[in-house]
C-alpha cells in the first residue's frame, strides 16, 4: 500500500466519523435501524453493474464521491429539514467507510479496478 492510498484511506475513516456525529446531532429522532438502511444505500448503485462495466461504474462513482452527500447534507439544513440533512451525513459517511476499508471509486474497465488500487482476490 502506497503512502498516498494509506492517507487515503485514514482520510475516509475520518469523514466517516464525522458524518456519523454531523447524522446523530442533526436527527436524533431518526431510529437506529433506518440510520443503518441509509448508510448502506449507496451501495445499491452496484445494480449498475447489470448495464455493463462502463456505466456500472460511472453510477457507482456517481453516488460514491463525497460532494453527493455534503449537496444532500447541505439541502437539508438550508431547507430546515433534519431528514434530509441525516441522509447527507450519512452519505458522505458511508463513502468515508468505503475508503477506509480500501474500496475507492471504480475504472470503466472492472468493478475491481479503483482509484485506490485493486480489490479482491487477485488472480496469479
Amino acid at each position: 500500500m502506497t503512502h498516498f492510498v494509506r492517507w487515503q484511506r485514514v482520510e475516509g475513516l475520518l469523514i466517516l466519523l464525522a458524518g456519523l456525529v454531523i447524522a446523530w446531532q442533526v436527527d436524533s429522532s431518526l431510529a437506529w435501524w433506518a440510520a443503518l438502511l441509509l448508510f448502506f444505500a449507496p451501495d445499491l448503485s452496484f445494480l449498475g453493474y447489470g448495464l455493463g462495466p462502463k456505466l456500472g461504474g460511472a453510477i457507482y462513482n456517481s453516488v460514491h464521491v463525497y460532494a453527493f452527500g455534503v449537496i444532500v447534507l447541505a439541502a437539508g439544513m438550508v431547507l430546515a429539514m433534519p431528514f434530509v440533512a441525516a441522509m447527507g451525513a450519512l452519505w458522505f459517511s458511508h463513502c468515508g467507510f468505503d475508503r477506509a476499508l480500501g474500496y475507492g471509486l471504480k475504472s470503466p474497465e472492472s468493478f475491481s479496478d479503483t482509484h485506490l488500487g485493486r480489490i479482491g482476490k487477485h488472480k496469479p
